[in-house]
């Protein structure tokens, strides 16, 4: 692949999360009987008029926010025609010259779909974003095929990036990042079995080093991020091989078959002339002060990568920890809710990491249905702290605390978990293991140094894990 540069673009659709439609007050939900939520208007009837959605606009435009994008005061709505069996009118409104955001970007870094090198930060630019209405959603059967058109109309946000991205594992960081801040801002849950995501990537070759793109190619059907990525690498391969045997490419659609791996010819490639784009003639412009824009500014949350330099600042955490934290907005609150009730924020970190998530992945559980709440984990971590149980206690408190809820000082004297301190205890302890093991008392004696580790796990499991690791070190070197 080193005779071509590798050119891509991103077209990346979010489902806007609103309780109605874009146009119309047909409820905006997913799950429906087909066909249950429609109306005249979104279903394209003679004589209806379309009232643009305030809240579909309001988040649009906390999306360009987010993405640093420029907000246009003067944006109207345009018709897109074209014929579709999924589109009730055969035109689409959407936006043309006079989208709601322009000229932003994002930052992409870190770690790779695949396990190389973690890819270093690059920014990535967003060319617009613009508000349109969706389509309906067709599924087909061996002998025909069903339009459901719950899905018509709904707000549907489009973020077009400009072609700065090079490769699969850039364009897969591009989709996890702005799935992060979409869902950060609670503009969408970016569900892609939901449809509430959807990507078409735009692909083009070029001689290494020429100024000139390739001819452009688009993928579509694509329904993973795990698709997305090898949907690239295979049309990488595919484009250099043809261009290889001389082959000239054509502008076109090609589908995504993700059971053989391979693109598939769709369609010869429309242009914007084919769709006639022309200003809606139902729907007046849209219009914003400067006011009107600070006060949605002033609604922004934290976004996923100052939250992630806050964390690494503040709480003292490596940059992964942080990284994995702040994946989640749910997640890192709870973390924070836990950090701020104790003395070491990274003990928390370790404890939410290594245990909290697994044991959600486990359950299947999301964050919000966690039965252990950030204050109850905090006070685990204090007990652990004091000394009042070892660490290896702590898990089995966890573990009951996960299970069947409960705070962690009920659970320890419930169960009788109290960690042993007592230095007569220890010792007597102590001197059992010692007695019973005078082999092992020999080598250490001649150097083997390594098998204090060993004594410890004896006095451990003589105290059935009560006894004060630290104690136990210390009288064990001085019995020894």
């Amino acid at each position: 692949m080193e005779k071509y540069d590798v050119v891509i673009g991103l077209e990346v659709h979010v489902k806007v999360r609103t309780e109605s439609k874009m146009f119309c007050s047909c409820a905006n939900l997913y799950g429906a009987e087909p066909n249950t939520l429609v109306c005249p208007v979104c279903m394209g009837y003679p004589g209806v008029l379309p009232v643009p959605n305030k809240e579909a606009i309001r988040k649009t435009v906390l999306a360009g926010l987010m993405t640093s994008c420029d907000i246009s005061k003067f944006s109207k709505f345009d018709r897109k025609s074209y014929f579709s069996p999924d589109m009730p009118k055969n035109y689409q409104i959407s936006q043309y010259d006079l989208p709601f955001c322009l000229a932003g970007n994002i930052l992409i870094s870190g770690k790779r779909f695949s396990d190389r090198e973690p890819l270093p930060e690059k920014s990535i630019g967003i060319t617009r974003i613009h508000l349109e209405e969706d389509v309906a959603k067709s599924t087909h059967f061996p002998k025909s095929s069903g339009i459901d058109f719950n899905r018509a109309g709904g707000p549907l946000m489009e973020i077009v990036s400009e072609p700065d991205m090079t490769s699969a594992d850039e364009a897969y960081a591009y989709l996890t990042v702005l799935k992060r801040i979409m869902r950060y801002a609670d503009i969408s849950n970016c569900d892609m079995e939901k449809g509430e995501l959807r990507c078409d990537v735009n692909i083009s070759l070029k001689p290494a080093g020429r100024k000139e793109f390739g001819t452009k190619i688009e993928l579509k059907n694509l329904n993973s991020f795990r698709s997305i990525h090898r949907a690239i690498d295979h049309e990488i391969a595919r484009q250099a091989a043809e261009l290889d045997a001389g082959a000239p490419l054509s502008q076109e659609t090609r589908g995504w078959n993700d059971d053989k791996g391979s693109t598939y010819l769709m369609r010869v490639k429309e242009t914007e002339s084919d769709y006639r784009y022309f200003p809606e003639p139902d729907l007046t412009p849209i219009t914003f002060s400067d006011e009107e824009i600070d006060a949605i500014r002033a609604e922004m949350p934290e976004t996923p990568d100052a939250k992630k330099q806050r964390f690494i600042e503040n709480f003292g955490l490596t940059p992964y920890d942080s990284e994995v934290l702040t994946n989640e907005k749910a997640v890192a609150d709870y973390f924070e809710k836990a950090a701020t009730k104790s003395s070491n924020p990274k003990q928390i970190a370790n404890w939410i990491i290594s245990e909290l998530l697994r044991e959600l992945a486990n359950s299947a559980n999301e964050i919000s249905e966690c039965p252990v709440p950030p204050a109850n984990l905090a006070e685990l971590a204090e007990l652990i702290n004091k000394g009042t149980i070892s660490g290896k206690i702590a898990k089995q408190v966890f573990t009951e605390m996960f299970q069947n809820g409960g705070s962690p000082a009920a659970i320890i004297e419930a169960k009788g978990l109290l960690q042993v301190s007592d230095s007569s205890a220890i010792e007597s302890l102590v001197d059992q293991a010692i007695t019973e093991n005078q082999a092992q008392v020999e080598q250490y004696r001649t150097g083997n140094q390594k098998v204090l580790q060993y004594f410890v796990g004896q006095v451990m499991k003589l105290s059935k894990g009560k006894a004060n690791p630290q104690m136990v070190v210390a009288m064990l070197k001085e019995k020894l």
